[in-house]
């Protein structure tokens, strides 16, 4: 929902209206680009996962701006799904995907790292992340 507030502006003597608009956050958005054939991610699973995560840009190519994490290459991020240890945007982007899958998730601000930022990331940045799940337990 979008709320409006109008103000009327005297400037040069003219009479002027000014509209602002406070836009709703944009949603979580979910995109399988591989479909897995394995067991399905759940609340209260542990799960272990290879990631690579990017400031949101929409005007990039496939909207990744600036890198600012990733684990490939490394070791494999492991985390119970569902338990508040990672981002709200990862708790709930991750439920349903099935090990062998990959998911792209945009993740807004809100369910990010908000007003605070972390490192690399500036407060109220949305992020991007290409997500292959490797194993649930």
């Amino acid at each position: 929902m979008t709320f409006l507030r109008t103000t009327a502006v005297l400037a040069l003597g003219l009479a002027l209206v000014v509209s602002t608009a406070a836009a709703a956050p944009p949603p979580l958005q979910k995109t399988d680009t591989v479909v897995g054939q394995g067991k399905t991610a759940t609340a209260g699973a542990t799960v272990t996962v290879h990631y690579t995560g990017w400031l949101y840009s929409p005007k990039a190519p496939q909207q990744h701006g600036a890198q600012v994490d990733t684990s490939t290459g490394g070791a494999p991020f492991t985390f119970a799904l569902g338990s508040g240890k990672v981002m709200p945007g990862w708790d709930q982007g991750l439920v349903g995907m099935k090990v062998g899958g990959k998911r792209t998730l945009v993740v807004p601000a809100a369910l990010a790292y908000g007003e605070r930022g972390a490192g690399p990331i500036p407060p109220n940045a949305n992020l991007i992340f290409d997500i292959s799940l490797l194993d649930v337990k």
